[in-house]
């Protein structure tokens, strides 16, 4: 699914990919130190003199400094930032949760094709396909999280998000020929399209006109209602994808 999601960025957002490694491994390995103003230009000035940075621009100490300053925004309150595979991720009737007990730790998925999981932003309460899993953590209440790349977006925007809560496997475009299985009262996630952004949200069919399909495909109207602001609307089946079926 094509997902769009406009934000304002107000931070650096030049680093590099091994740049963005190597701030994570140094966070998580002294957090105090990384707010240090000296440790921060030393840094700059190593990543300034990399290969890695010719022909861009230049990276300040205060760059890093902030960037730094973010990321301990988010920090757990009881820490356990271990990367997380896909295959340790394990969803059953709708819920997801962290298998401990995978050896297939720190494999992460990059490739769009492979797919599997969507994730809820805390911004904007839309859903978005995960690229990768970057860390996982459980606060004081024993609550897990992870933190998710989202597909088309930099480090800038990573989140983290309740793993029961808000990550689950990716939702289905339903094909023309599907639409004779939607009923009322069937959760489904819309793509809405409005002047200033267009994402996914959840919502539940209110109503169907069936309509006899030509060669555009299916010409059915959908009234829908979304779950963020029970608002309603009618729209095409192309707009809708369908959640998969639960996992006994």
């Amino acid at each position: 699914m094509d997902r769009l999601r406009p934000r304002n960025r107000t931070q650096f957002s030049g680093f590099t990919n091994a740049e963005i490694e190597k701030m994570e491994k140094l966070l998580m390995e002294s957090r105090e130190r990384s707010l240090d103003r000296e440790f921060c230009q030393s840094l700059a000035s190593r990543f300034n003199r990399s290969s890695g940075r010719a022909g861009k621009p230049l990276v300040k100490g205060t760059e890093i400094q902030s960037w730094f300053q973010t990321r301990l925004q988010d920090l757990p309150e009881v820490p356990n930032n271990e990367p997380v595979s896909p295959k340790d991720i394990e969803c059953k009737e709708g819920a997801c949760s962290v298998e401990e007990d995978n050896d297939n730790e720190g494999e992460m998925i990059r490739d769009p094709s492979e797919l599997e999981f969507e994730a809820r932003s805390s911004k904007d309460g839309a859903w978005y396909d995960v690229e990768m899993f970057l860390a996982h953590r459980y606060l004081s209440t024993g609550e897990a999280e992870v933190r998710v790349r989202f597909v088309g977006f930099g480090a800038e925007e990573d989140e983290w998000v309740n793993i029961k809560k808000s990550v689950r496997e990716r939702s289905i475009p339903l094909e023309n020929s599907e639409c004779s299985t939607l009923k009322v009262g069937d959760h489904v996630l819309c793509f809405q399209e409005r002047r200033d952004q267009s994402i996914y949200y959840d919502a539940h069919i209110v109503e169907i006109q069936r309509r006899i399909h030509d060669i555009r495909g299916c010409r059915c109207l959908i009234l829908i209602r979304y779950a963020h602001d029970n608002t309603e609307e009618s729209v095409r089946l192309r707009r809708l994808c369908r959640r998969p079926r639960p996992r006994s």
